[in-house]
């Protein structure tokens, strides 16, 4: 099989990594790729939302399988114009992909169905959301731009002052764009919070492993939300009776309430989940492999997962009994200094083959290679680096091993994950 990934982050050579095993790849491309990927995948200069250069491409090369990854494309409706055109795509149409690009949307669906979630209310002026945030006066308070955001569009205030400024960020600034047309205030949920994927062919629900990430840029969770900082499964907390209730009160019926809609879900649906005194609650949905979890999850699969794609494609998923390495997996993002604010890029790495050596598994997010073919940094998450271990502890210390061996000017990463 050809297949094309369409992305270019850490996910993105996660999923070139795991797809890269499977007997039946004769090639992979990957648009538009990064440094990392390109030794497992050859490289195409498309950008994600170039949607007819993508299908053009695909065709011209006899491509037999677009994984498209990230959220934008998904949002956009990758996969229905893929399909339109004749070709064979893995990932939700457009308006199953609104679980994730619409927070309103989601949350409304939860209400509808009876999913577990903390209450909400939707607004679409500034003045009438301070209006609410004044007369509610409990804090901390959840606020959400309703679109994408790059993973950055929560804000957890401390104060009506935060409160304010961060709507006034997202509503009148419109820091995410207009992601922040529309702002969610959310009651805070006290609890562990825990990552759950799942593959979906809209009538069988299979989730992954479970991965718990850690959104903030430093130690004990301070610091500014980044788009994940390292992450590792399986959490320690999401035991088999958690897991059965998930099913039961979220799993199926999100499942179920989205065929209900006639947005049928085929792809990968992410669950994050919030673990209260009160059960299990959904935080948010996304409609793609989380970045980093993936980096963690896909290493603990021991199933072909192209089998997996042709299953959801072709509505089988059912038939296919889906194995899982019982390592614990451990991933820590090395960053660039001052991420997920200012960084400077383009300093030389070192250390990557001595890590590798260490048995490491390293996820190029930000880089690329210079005039002389070395690994340069080009973005603010630049490496995930994962290791496996018999245990979440073996696992923790062979992946801080390996990063220790690895250099780049003003790096940065966090010494904690894995000990939540």
């Amino acid at each position: 099989m050809k297949v094309l990934v369409v992305g270019s982050g850490g996910r993105e050579h996660a999923i070139v990594w795991a797809i890269s095993k499977s007997p039946r790849i004769s090639k992979i491309y990957c648009a538009p790729g990064n440094a990392g990927i390109s030794k497992l995948a050859e490289c195409v200069p498309i950008k994600v939302l170039e949607f007819e250069k993508l299908a053009d491409f695909a065709q011209e090369e006899k491509i037999d399988l677009i994984m498209v990854a990230p959220d934008d494309p998904l949002c956009l409706g990758a996969v229905d114009y893929f399909t339109g055109r004749g070709l064979r795509a893995f990932g939700p149409v457009k308006a199953a992909a609104e679980i994730e690009g619409s927070k309103v949307f989601a949350k409304n669906l939860m209400k509808k169905y009876g999913i577990p979630t903390a209450a909400y209310e939707v607004f679409d002026d500034s003045m009438a959301a301070k209006s609410y945030l004044r007369s509610r006066n409990t804090y901390p308070a959840v606020i959400k731009a309703e679109g994408l955001a790059l993973g950055k569009g929560v804000i957890i205030a401390q104060s009506e002052k935060e409160a304010f400024e961060a709507v006034e960020e997202i509503m009148e600034d419109r820091k995410f764009g207009e992601a922040g047309s529309r702002v969610v205030i959310e009651e805070f949920l006290t609890g562990q919070e825990v990552s759950v994927l799942a593959f979906t062919d809209g009538k069988t629900i299979v989730p992954m492993v479970s991965a718990q990430d850690h959104k903030r840029a430093y130690d004990g969770d301070e610091g500014l939300n980044t788009g994940g900082m390292g992450t590792f499964s399986p959490s320690r907390l999401y035991t088999k009776e958690i897991a059965e209730e998930c099913m039961r009160n979220i799993f199926l019926p999100t499942m179920q309430a989205m065929n209900a809609e006639g947005r049928t879900f085929r792809g990968v649906l992410y669950f994050g989940l919030i673990m209260t005194e009160q059960g299990v609650k959904v935080i948010e949905y996304n409609s793609r492999f989380g970045d980093p979890e993936a980096q963690v999850v896909l290493p603990r699969l021991k199933t072909d997962l192209l089998d997996i794609f042709d299953a959801v494609i072709d509505g089988r998923l059912s038939e296919l009994d889906i194995k899982w390495n019982d390592e614990a997996a451990v991933c820590v993002v090395l960053a660039s200094g001052g991420y997920p604010e200012q960084y400077e890029t383009g300093y030389p790495i070192t250390g990557l083959e001595e890590a590798e050596k260490l048995g490491a598994i390293l996820f190029h997010a930000g880089t690329k290679l210079d005039a002389e073919g070395r690994f340069i940094t080009a973005g603010g998450r630049v490496l995930g680096v994962t290791a496996m271990g018999e245990n979440l502890d073996k696992a923790i210390a062979n992946a801080y091993k390996a990063v220790k061996k690895i250099h780049f000017e003003k790096m940065h990463y966090r010494t904690d994950i894995g000990v939540k």
